[in-house]
């Protein structure tokens, strides 16, 4: 059978737009059912907070559930395992984060590829840490602390949320950065570290703050400087590391990932939802809260951030010689 040619150039250009149409409804019926967001770790802490936080936005913007489900164990890596084996369709997400990057050469046996499994979808937020010091340590600054661990090798103890962990990551790259040498001393979680931090037990911790804020506000520890590029609004009046350690940066980030291979209609719809989000004035001060900027931007700005974290955290726990508790 022939076609006239407008008609047949006309069914051409349907079966080329089909796809797209597809697409295009794909996107605009999702979610269809509740959506699971997987934290790593126990309900109560920053990736619980904002796993919930950006889950009701999306709930109350896309008209499903997007209910947060908390896989504590093995440093995040159970919860990121269920995420990369779940269906690659959308309603299962990852809430990623430091350990993610951490642990992808911390441990030598996952079976699973961070940067090749978890799709980015969105940064969320980024959070500085402090450097934190029991009063009794005679420093008040960088460079005397830097002084006193060079003159008291092996004297200063360094407090961690455990092996691994933001704090302890960032305590590493300090050390890494100025051949200093202090002991560390892993927790299993940061309350307890900072409790013996406060009770004299151990010296020093590099510290996230949502949880130091209100010690350093109270003068119960002494914070020299936060681990952020630049100053933080929380404690304007505290420089950065890297003012007398050039090019030292740390922080404890958050963002969304989905399983390799989710669609990436669905991938840029959560990805818009989410950046509306952060814009959100409400929004915004509840993050502001934890005492962190903003992580907005595309699926590939949080993949690079995703890639780089992963380069350099590999770097450092390569120089320490860090392993998995």
């Amino acid at each position: 059978m022939k076609f006239p040619r407008r008609q047949f150039l006309g069914l051409a250009g349907a079966a080329m737009a089909a796809p797209t149409f597809a697409r295009l409804a794909r996107a605009e019926n999702y979610p269809a059912r509740p959506v699971r967001i997987i934290a790593g770790f126990a309900a109560g802490g920053g990736v619980d907070i904002t796993a919930r936080l950006i889950g009701q936005w999306l709930t109350d913007r896309l008209g499903q559930s997007f209910v947060t489900e908390n896989r504590a164990g093995a440093g995040g890596n159970l919860g990121t395992e269920a995420v990369v084996n779940a269906a690659a369709d959308g309603y299962t997400l990852l809430l990623a984060t430091v350990p993610n990057a951490v642990n992808a050469s911390l441990y030598g046996n996952l079976k699973f590829d961070f940067l090749r499994d978890v799709a980015p979808i969105a940064g969320i937020i980024r959070v500085p840490m402090v450097i934190l010091l029991n009063p009794a340590v005679p420093a008040s600054t960088v460079p005397e602390l830097i002084s006193y661990a060079k003159a008291n090798p092996g004297k200063i103890n360094m407090a961690s949320a455990g092996n691994g962990s933001a704090p302890h990551m960032a305590g590493e790259l300090f050390k890494m950065m100025t051949d200093v040498n202090t002991i560390h001393v892993p927790y299993r979680g940061g309350a307890p570290a900072v409790a013996d931090l406060l009770g004299g037990q151990v010296h020093a911790m590099f510290v996230d703050m949502p949880s130091s804020i209100e010690h350093i506000k109270a003068g119960r520890l002494r914070a020299l400087a936060v681990t952020t590029a630049t100053r933080s609004e929380a404690l304007p009046d505290r420089p950065t590391v890297g003012d007398f350690v050039p090019g030292y940066e740390a922080s404890t980030w958050w963002g969304l990932g989905a399983p390799k291979n989710t669609p990436a209609d669905i991938i840029d719809r959560l990805n818009r939802e989410i950046n509306a989000g952060l814009a959100d004035p409400k929004i915004k001060a509840r993050l502001a809260d934890l005492g962190g900027t903003i992580l907005s931007g595309s699926p590939a700005d949080f993949g690079r951030l995703m890639t780089d974290e992963t380069e350099k955290w590999g770097k450092v726990v390569k120089f320490a010689g860090i392993k998995p508790e």
